[in-house]
């Protein structure tokens, strides 16, 4: 349980700091850009690796493609209500928000794979990752008119809370739940890991950073392939 709440804070307080950086500073765009193209290349080997393959493995195509497609469906239907229920006008707190939602499936697989010895691919891509988008989020709610600093602070440390918790329960749950069901649950946060990194990591990053953010991918996933070697 403590290896569960470490792994927690390990994806976590990146989410916070990146939070309380885009509360206070502007980072260069080009550097955001590079972090959130270096992120999306450790999400792609962590869902391939630590996500997909396991259930692919115990189940054959049917039923982890069925919970991939299924997993990435959840989150571009619920990333698309928060969109339309918030409108442009309230960006950081969409975002703040599209943190929680990419965060909970990935921390939940997070969770489960511990039980198997595996999770640190999956926890160096989700901490990374989650560094550029809460920058990007803070510093969105700083730009919008009557902008509460106590309130954001508040509802950021919430979200980091909520993430070491899910890592916390999965893998307490994880005991009383078969192997079998763990890697339908992996493939399922697979699928929503890729939803995040098609629907929103990757194509910021080309677009703050242009042509070049294909190294910063590549490197990304040769990283965290090789931690998971």
């Amino acid at each position: 349980m403590v290896t569960a709440a470490l792994y927690g804070l390990g994806t976590a307080v990146p989410l916070f700091i990146g939070a309380m950086v885009g509360l206070r500073y502007d980072l260069p765009r080009p550097l955001l850009a590079a972090l959130m193209a270096f992120g999306a290349g450790t999400m792609v080997a962590a869902v391939s690796t630590e996500l997909f393959q396991p259930a692919f493995e115990a189940e054959g195509v049917l039923i982890a493609g069925t919970a991939l497609m299924a997993g990435a469906l959840v989150y571009v239907v619920s990333d698309h209500l928060i969109e339309n229920k918030l409108g442009a006008a309230a960006l950081g707190w969409a975002l703040m928000l599209g943190a929680l939602l990419d965060g909970i499936p990935e921390n939940t697989a997070l969770g489960v794979s511990l039980s198997a010895g595996g999770g640190l691919v999956l926890l160096v891509a989700v901490a990374v990752g989650n560094v550029p988008e809460a920058v990007a989020g803070a510093a969105s709610m700083r730009e919008q008119p009557n902008f509460n600093r106590g309130r954001a602070v508040l509802l950021w440390s919430v979200t980091a809370i909520v993430l070491v918790l899910v890592v916390v329960g999965a893998h307490a749950a994880a005991d009383a739940i078969p192997d079998r069901q763990i890697a339908v649950i992996q493939a399922f946060a697979g699928g929503a890991t890729i939803a995040v990194l098609a629907d929103s990591l990757m194509p910021e990053a080309y677009r703050e950073g242009g042509w070049w953010v294909g190294l910063s991918t590549a490197l990304g996933f040769l990283v965290a392939f090789a931690l998971g070697g």
